[in-house]
């Protein structure tokens, strides 16, 4: 049988049998609740870390029975969202379960078989909501009812409204066989007919598609694999010092992700590892070590990122963490004059560059490398198609990181079906605190309080605005509007010396508050800046606010953002739920949900190939993953 153990609110609980069932599926008792696959049980709390969840969840229960479902901060213990039911898969393979002797047969088996949820199983079913059931089609979910089973005893049942006002009820121990219907934004699918074969052909039809797109992802991952790739080094003794000059505390997810990347150097396949982490959870710090590792290997090392601005901070955190090493480590940007970046060049093609940091800038034809050993990607889905077509081509030459804070669905479906490695770091660093967001209409009293508010503590705020036009006027009303102020403008189109002296002051705390537009949205690391507004928050996309937001809280004090939007504005149905989730998702580690709520409020366009939209649009983004995932396995078991 296929082996879940279900909780949701309502259920009784055989208490006395409860450690030992965990156990059993695999999770380890602790006192305290910190990584994936541990629980702990005090008095009538369950605190229970899922290995397929994001975040852990507390149960509380009265009398042997669940009176509430939360997710809670593993950090802080604070409450966060709460839940109506968990489905726990076991944390190790079970003898019963997962083999082909105990699989489930059937209709069911060929999606059960191996993978039960792509999708974060925090996409909640609220009632009202479209779902997916696997062997009957697209229903609307239409909330619990109690009904009697076969042995006359009462049991909650999920309704599911079909075409023709048919209803299937389903019971709970089935929550595996329904998801939540996710695919492109306006797109509303007609529901199924219960009984007709229509859902059985799209399914097939889907599974055909698929099998082309499938057949094209494994031919990519065979060339990389047939390549013998350089076998670097283990560490030497230059790699233990600068790991040990870290000035924080790794988090076990940290140290995790630092490992699988060393291991991928020291193999012989060439590394194409996909690391997501939220924004300021050390991504950064994996990277450097992947990169000073390869440099010990006498390899050039290429970090290539979307923004000026970052490649800044970057090469000011390479340089400093490097300081006590003898490794040459340039910059290719627009910050630099001609002549710089004529002896940056020259550096890397002759060799003395050992890291260069850049942007866009380094894929031009006149940079060559003498020996590159590792190119390191920072939020891939920021670059143009012509971009992505040489990253692609790279990742048959050389070890490849990309790290991203928030996967975009390819990316995320990507390492699902198992043609990228994937770490993640969901662990935040210590005293790390979430951000307080505010949807407001905007007036001149809240800009005036905020930016007052921050400065009494000694603190800096963003001020954002979304264009260049008119950006000077806007900054001149803040200077009014709170004259004890220092400010400073920075946007894009300014001289490159004039935008990065403008950055470094506010860097060194010479300036109050910085009005500028988007350009700070990545990587911008000032842990004295606390307070966020943006102005006109219903023009930027969900991703955008997400990555704004994730500029201020980078300090162990309480951090603000506030989404400014125009009086009496009369918003569309998109931007309402933009904004909801940008205030609902405040949490820490919470940049996976943005990741699926942004796929459902936008869509994800052409990102996926006309094709595979319509197979999306047909059957469910999680089904599809299902599908692709076992056409993946079906191709590679053919072909090894």
């Amino acid at each position: 049988m296929f082996q879940t153990i279900e909780f949701y609110n309502g259920k009784q609980v055989q208490f006395d049998l409860l450690a030992k069932n965990l156990f059993d599926f695999g999770y380890h008792r602790q006192d305290r609740v910190t990584s994936s696959g541990e629980f702990s049980i005090r008095g009538g709390t369950l605190d229970l870390f899922p290995v397929h969840f994001s975040l852990p969840v507390r149960l509380d229960l009265a009398d042997d029975t669940i009176e509430s479902i939360h997710t809670f901060d593993p950090a802080t213990g604070k409450r966060l969202e709460p839940h109506r039911m968990v489905l726990v898969l076991p944390a190790k393979e079970s003898s019963r379960s997962w083999r082909p002797g105990g699989r489930l047969t059937g209709p069911a088996q060929s999606f059960l078989s191996q993978y039960e949820s792509p999708i974060d199983p925090f996409v909640d079913i609220e009632p009202g909501d479209l779902v997916v059931h696997i062997l009957h089609g697209i229903a609307r979910y239409r909330g619990m009812k109690p009904l009697k089973n076969k042995q006359n005893k009462v049991e909650d049942h999920f309704a599911l409204e079909f075409a023709e006002k048919n209803i299937l009820y389903v019971p709970t121990r089935d929550l595996h066989l329904i998801q939540r219907y996710v695919a492109f934004g306006k797109m509303h699918p007609e529901l199924s007919r219960l009984g007709s074969k229509t859902w059985e052909k799209l399914k097939e039809k889907t599974k055909k598609g698929v099998l082309s797109f499938a057949s094209e992802l494994l031919e990519m991952q065979a060339k990389r694999r047939a390549l013998v790739g350089f076998q670097f080094q283990k560490d030497v003794e230059w790699q233990a010092k600068l790991e040990e000059e870290f000035p924080y505390e790794e988090t076990e997810d940290q140290k995790k992700a630092i490992r699988a990347v060393k291991e991928d150097l020291e193999s012989s396949i060439p590394m194409d590892r996909l690391l997501c982490g939220d924004v300021g959870y050390g991504k950064t710090e994996v990277a450097l070590r992947a990169a000073f590792k390869v440099v010990m290997n006498a390899k050039q090392v290429a970090i290539l990122v979307p923004t000026t601005l970052l490649a800044e901070q970057h090469y000011e955190t390479f340089k400093d963490r490097m300081q006590s090493f003898p490794v040459n480590i340039q910059m290719l940007s627009r910050f630099q004059t001609k002549s710089e970046q004529k002896i940056a060049v020259e550096s890397i093609r002759e060799g003395s560059c050992d890291i260069v940091i850049g942007t866009h800038r380094l894929l031009s034809k006149d940079v060559t490398f003498k020996d590159l050993g590792l190119v390191v990607i920072d939020e891939e889905q920021r670059f143009g198609v012509r971009h992505k077509e040489h990253l692609k081509k790279l990742r048959l030459l050389v070890d490849v990181l990309t790290l991203t804070a928030t996967p975009i669905p390819r990316t995320l479906y990507l390492s699902l079906v198992g043609t990228r490695d994937m770490s993640t770091i969901n662990t935040p660093p210590k005293n790390r605190k979430p951000v307080e967001t505010v949807v407001a209409e905007s007036s001149d009293k809240i800009i005036r309080e905020a930016i007052l508010k921050e400065m009494d503590r000694k603190g800096q705020t963003f001020l954002i605005h979304n264009r260049v036009k008119g950006i000077e006027a806007f900054a001149k009303k803040v200077a009014m509007l709170v004259p004890q102020a220092r400010i400073a403008v920075g946007h894009g189109q300014m001289a490159a010396k004039s935008l990065e002296s403008v950055m470094k002051k506010f860097i060194h705390g010479e300036v109050d508050v910085l009005v500028s537009t988007t350009i700070v949205e990545s990587g911008i690391d000032i842990p004295n800046a606390n307070t966020i507004i943006i102005h006109r928050a219903d023009l930027f996309g969900l991703s955008e606010l997400y990555q704004l937001r994730g500029r201020v809280g980078r300090f162990d004090r309480n951090a603000h953002a506030y989404l400014l939007i125009p009086k009496g504005a009369i918003l569309t149905e998109e931007t309402k739920k933009k904004l909801t989730a940008i205030e609902r998702y405040t949490y820490l580690g919470s940049g996976f949900n943005i990741a699926m709520e942004d796929l459902e409020i936008r869509g994800a366009g052409n990102i996926l190939g006309t094709e595979q939209h319509g197979y999306i649009s047909h059957i469910g983004f999680d089904l599809y993953c299902r599908i692709l995932r076992e056409t993946v396995e079906r191709l590679q078991l053919k072909a090894g």
